[in-house]
């Protein structure tokens, strides 16, 4: 995007009609710098979470008063506004400080403060203390500078799914919040080991699941069908030995659907925070299995702070998470005489309530999402 600013120049001074209100995402704050096009206010969006802001824009102040790498500290790192966390909820882009990646963190974090606001996706009822600490806290109000419009949560809605529809017709035939849907993301690929024992923790729970499961990498590129590919990933007699209880699907499926259904139970997700989203919204308690990214931090979150999702005990990057601790975790959520899971799936509908809540009238987000549009000259 930095090598884009001329490009993005030209291009608005050629419009017509100009825009008078330009809106970035994370990526896009070099273009924050641009001048002479006729754009009198400059905001960016952050599809992430309150958590997520924070680090961002206090991490130019961490870069300076730390020494050495960030998973050498001894002690949970401080950042104002969010849970004390450690190496196992950075971002991965911070696990090494000479890497580029790295550099352009610390520098967006630099240019966020350029803008005139920040769009975030959350909501005040969902992350009430981080959103006060962007407002209020003296070493985070001193960073960020401007406004925090907390506009979440944003989901895709749901599509009429076309009948006949197999992965529908098998979750019609479901008890109601019996079955765990197991989904990591379109760059959520395991490793053949890690499918294996995911695969064994299934059905050694014996609890009803539907997996969108893609390929281990050791099969991709590989000729034969797809459907071929997945089993020759599986435990032996697997599909066989599940059929009823269990349901693999190989291709693409509808996710906000799928956790819309009556039946649908847990969620175990990588925690990429629009499929997290996705979950809130519909009382679905989560089964963090966090792969890369910011996902580290949204388990933190969704476990420590939020409270409606269980953990693996390890980073699931870094080891190998064994069929014992799936099918514990599975049951947890899942099978009704579990306590923790109780209070996890009670805690899950208050969050959706809260997120609906956010975007009636008069709730939070849309108060939010008004009082940007007025700030902007977008409504009087």
């Amino acid at each position: 995007m930095r090598e884009m600013k001329s490009t993005v120049r030209d291009a608005v001074k050629s419009m017509k009609q100009k825009p008078t209100v330009m809106i970035v995402d994370f990526f896009g704050t070099a273009l924050l710098s641009i001048t002479d096009v006729g754009v009198t206010s400059k905001y960016v969006y952050i599809p992430s979470h309150a958590w997520f802001l924070a680090l961002i824009v206090y991490l130019p102040v961490l870069d300076k008063v730390m020494e050495g790498e960030y998973v050498d500290i001894k002690e949970p790192m401080k950042i104002p506004g969010c849970k004390p966390v450690g190496p196992k909820e950075l971002l991965d882009t911070m696990l090494d400080r000479s890497d580029q990646q790295y550099r352009d963190c610390v520098q967006i974090g630099l240019e966020i403060p350029m803008s005139d606001g920040v769009l975030v996706n959350t909501w005040g009822e969902l992350q009430g203390k981080t959103l006060a600490a962007l407002r209020e806290d003296i070493d985070l109000n001193r960073v960020i500078k401007v406004p925090v419009y907390p506009i979440g949560p944003i989901v895709r809605t749901n599509v009429l799914i076309e009948k006949p529809n197999s992965t529908f017709e098998w979750l019609d035939k479901q008890e109601e919040r019996s079955v765990v849907y197991v989904c990591l993301g379109s760059g959520g690929t395991l490793s053949f080991e890690q499918t294996m024992e995911l695969a064994w923790g299934l059905e050694l729970s014996c609890q009803s699941f539907l997996w969108v499961l893609r390929k281990p990498p050791s099969y991709l590129g590989a000729s034969s069908r797809d459907d071929d590919q997945v089993s020759d990933g599986l435990p032996e007699g697997f599909l066989d030995r599940t059929r009823g209880v269990g349901l693999v699907v190989t291709q693409w499926a509808p996710q906000v659907e799928i956790l819309s259904h009556r039946s649908i139970g847990g969620f175990l997700s990588h925690c990429g925070w629009s499929s997290v989203l996705e979950s809130l919204t519909k009382g679905v308690p989560i089964i963090a299995w966090p792969l890369y990214a910011e996902q580290w931090m949204n388990a933190t979150l969704l476990t420590e702070e939020i409270g409606m999702a269980i953990r693996t005990s390890e980073l699931p990057s870094k080891k190998v998470i064994s069929r014992e601790e799936v099918a514990s975790l599975v049951k947890k959520i899942v099978a009704e005489e579990d306590k923790e899971g109780r209070k996890i799936k009670t805690k899950a509908e208050e969050v959706r309530v809260s997120s609906e809540r956010a975007w009636t009238h008069g709730g939070s987000s849309h108060s939010s999402l008004f009082e940007w549009a007025k700030r902007c000259g977008l409504v009087s």
